[in-house]
């Protein structure tokens, strides 16, 4: 079942539930990918659509991060609640030790030695990991790598 299938799956779901926050979020996302398509002219394709949704996920985070740090706790309960909505759209997130592996394997087939070649580990590293592991994890782990 593609993507697009399951929200509107969802969404039929929390209408009949009456769901106002969880609809709210589903047409978002929605909304972000069909615009994503108008954008590029043609359907997306799976590895596009984790690219939306990780966006999504940052954009998040950031203002969760925002929210907190203003002392907002009313907006950081929303923010979070909606984050565990859009995070359940995600692929299964990959585990530190799993993320060392990937990383060490790029390292290798790279032959980087420093932190001047973390370009090249971290362009060879995230196509791997799009949509399953936090983009700021796996450049914290790659400087740790080449450190």
């Amino acid at each position: 079942m593609s993507l697009l299938e399951r929200l509107n799956e969802d969404m039929k779901v929390a209408m009949k539930n009456k769901d106002k926050h969880k609809l709210s979020v589903i047409r978002m996302i929605k909304s972000s990918l069909q615009n994503e398509a108008i954008k590029l002219g043609r359907d997306l394709k799976e590895d596009e659509e984790l690219t939306v949704l990780s966006r999504e996920v940052k954009q998040r985070k950031d203002s969760l991060r925002e929210f907190e740090t203003a002392g907002r706790s009313d907006l950081v309960e929303k923010i979070q609640t909606e984050l565990t909505y859009v995070e359940h759209y995600l692929p299964e997130q990959l585990s530190e030790d799993e993320l060392k592996t990937i990383i060490q394997d790029a390292i290798q087939q790279t032959k980087a030695t420093s932190k001047s070649d973390m370009g090249k580990v971290m362009g060879v590293v995230m196509p791997k990991v799009k949509g399953k592991a936090d983009g700021s994890l796996v450049n914290k782990l790659v400087l740790q790598a080449l450190s």
